[in-house]
């Protein structure tokens, strides 16, 4: 590969250090050229269907000229100002559509760069919450098993903590309370028995809802959101849902708290907010939440301001998102992909080493028992013209909502073609 790429791939490859990536055995990165639609161009003249979306990001695919233009316009106009004591048309105006689009009194929107900084935001806004009620001792909080929030350290501390990215930061951490998600008698026994003995500590329960995604995209039904709903107000607890990875549309609605009928109190959303095209994210906050802060006293304030929070040209960028969700029949393609997946996937089932098929919305998995040779299998699905990226004990698909059901043809054929050869 080395040898067909550009000048700038030897050039620069030597500098850089890659995301969850031991650098010395891993094969070396593919040189992209340029992408469009669902597909990515590689450099030496290859192309791959991509079934991931870039990380579950692009959702409307690659270089869709409604963004494209969008992107021009606010470059040309104003690309970024300091969202301190400054504001701007583009922030404002997805600020409010984003209220409007999410259910209930999800109305105050704070803007980050990050899905992770947007989850720690929301864990700030919670513990301040009951700090500015004059409630004190309420500074932990419940996740789950297979959960996965981020990578930084707060975010770190209330994912899975046996999950392999991050089981060597356990003395670095702050301590929180995991347990099984609650989807039977069971389970949910034990979940009970967490908020018996810790709910006066607890400022927020955080899950993500239907799709727990980078632990190994475990599903969950409805009824178990609607029990966590409930506990928090049991307990007085604030509801997180980290929607960062299923919002948008990848399960079916547009949110998947929707599914439901839950409201959650604060809700975090990046990747397909700006349609995979820039970084955004947003921790959206209810009324109710809102109003804890609002006060004479500054230090009841929230303290929190990225750099480029509300960043103009993101932001006009994830407009665009929302209009084509507007324009065009996103969650009618998910639908059908889900169709479509549910047709072809399940010809893995009796493929050796299948323990499990699943379909959610445009979420196809195939559970293995054991990859082994994670390189070999990457190298494999590249070999054979697509661009799917295995990880843990799972091959999954999370593409475009705009791909053509020939793509999806090629992308299930790959998966059953690849695993039978193990």
């Amino acid at each position: 590969m080395t040898a067909q790429a550009p000048g700038w791939y030897a050039a620069g490859l030597g500098h850089v250090w890659l995301p969850y990536t031991q650098m010395k055995t891993v094969t070396p990165p593919l040189p992209v050229a340029r992408t469009e639609g669902t597909r990515i161009h590689l450099a030496d003249g290859r192309v791959l269907i991509d079934g991931i979306a870039s990380w579950w990001t692009a959702c409307h695919g690659y270089n869709h000229p409604h963004i494209r233009a969008a992107a021009t316009r606010q470059l040309e106009q104003l690309p970024h100002v300091m969202f301190g004591g400054l504001v701007q048309e583009p922030a404002l105006t997805l600020a409010r559509r984003l209220a409007a689009l999410l259910p209930g009194d999800l109305s105050r929107v704070f803007f980050s760069d990050s899905g992770s900084v947007s989850v720690e935001i929301a864990m700030k806004m919670a513990t301040q919450y009951f700090l500015n009620r004059g409630v004190t001792g309420k500074g932990k909080f419940l996740s789950f098993r297979h959960g996965y929030h981020g990578d930084t350290i707060g975010t770190m501390a209330v994912c899975d903590p046996d999950e392999g990215m991050h089981s060597l930061f356990t003395d670095l951490l702050p301590r929180h309370f995991i347990a099984d998600l609650p989807v039977d008698d069971e389970s949910a026994a034990a979940f009970d028995t967490v908020l018996d003995a810790h709910g006066d500590e607890i400022a927020g329960i955080l899950v993500e809802p239907l799709v727990q995604g980078a632990g190994g995209m475990k599903f969950h039904d409805a009824a178990v959101l609607r029990r966590l709903r409930a506990a928090a107000d049991r307990i007085g607890a604030l509801l997180i849902f980290d929607e960062i990875f299923v919002g948008f549309g990848r399960t079916g609605t547009m949110f998947a708290c929707e599914a439901a009928g839950v409201v959650p109190d604060i809700v975090t959303l990046s990747k397909a907010l700006t349609g995979g095209t820039m970084a955004l994210a947003a921790t959206v906050a209810t009324t109710r939440v809102f109003d804890a802060f609002w006060d004479d006293r500054a230090s009841a304030a929230l303290m929190h301001g990225p750099t480029y929070m509300g960043n103009a040209l993101a932001c006009a960028v994830a407009n665009a998102s929302l209009d084509l969700f507007e324009r065009e029949p996103r969650l009618d393609q998910v639908r059908a992909i889900e169709g479509w997946l549910r047709a072809r996937l399940p010809q893995c089932r009796d493929l050796p080493g299948v323990v499990d098929v699943r379909v959610k919305g445009a979420i196809g998995v195939v559970q293995l028992d054991r990859i082994g040779d994670l390189n070999a299998l990457k190298r494999a699905f590249v070999e054979a013209g697509v661009w799917v990226r295995p990880f843990g004990d799972i091959v999954y698909l999370t593409p475009a909502f705009t791909v053509t059901e020939d793509e999806v043809d090629i992308l299930t054929g790959a998966i059953r073609k690849v695993l039978a050869a193990r």
